[in-house]
């Protein structure tokens, strides 16, 4: 379980195709304190700590499953690549965010970015069968970081990012096309579950 609020930003150190896809993730957590079985979602994607090192600097590894390349945009990792991290939540931690599971349901495109001030205004497009799920107001996760939805018009959906969400997480470096994991709100899933059966 995660909040949304980005604690490091990692670099993509190594990429090994092996049964799964083993990837090296260089960080500034101090890994001593990192338990081997772990979870750190990584770019929104909750993944498991199977070897990790601190020496010269910190750094883990991680397997991913083909399921998981499939449905996230991890395929598009690569050597050098930023990636937002997260530590799992502990009993006691300040919920700054919403409740975030690391299971990504889809992969949402950017389809429009525009400053506004020292902010950035950035539109995404939401697979169909998702965008049901994103209301005005309400709670993503993208890329990992907990946001607020600003508006919605059919699949597509605006985002605010302020110049500090900018500094501390990837998303400073946004672009068009980019691919970007998407987990809705939980309880945005219950209730449209919920209204299927009213």
């Amino acid at each position: 379980m995660f909040t949304g609020i980005i604690t490091d930003i990692g670099r993509i150190e190594a990429l090994e195709q092996r049964g799964d896809l083993r990837a090296r993730i260089s960080c500034g957590y101090d890994m001593a304190g990192v338990d081997l079985g772990a979870s750190i979602a990584c770019d929104g994607v909750c993944l498991t700590v199977v070897a990790k090192g601190d020496d010269p600097k910190g750094w883990f590894d991680v397997d991913i499953s083909a399921e998981t390349v499939s449905k996230t945009n991890l395929s598009a990792w690569s050597v050098g690549k930023r990636v937002n991290l997260e530590r799992a939540l502990k009993v006691g931690d300040e919920l700054g965010g919403h409740i975030v599971s690391g299971h990504v349901d889809g992969v949402a495109e950017v389809v429009g970015t525009e400053d506004d001030g020292d902010s950035t205004r950035v539109t995404l497009r939401a697979p169909e069968s998702l965008a049901r799920f994103i209301a005005p107001k309400g709670s993503v996760a993208l890329n990992g970081t907990s946001l607020t939805v600003n508006a919605v018009d059919g699949c597509d959906f605006g985002i605010n990012f302020i110049p500090h969400t900018k500094e501390m997480t990837t998303w400073g470096d946004v672009g068009m096309g980019d691919k970007v994991n998407l987990e809705i709100d939980t309880l945005a899933r219950y209730v449209a579950r919920l209204a299927e059966f009213s």
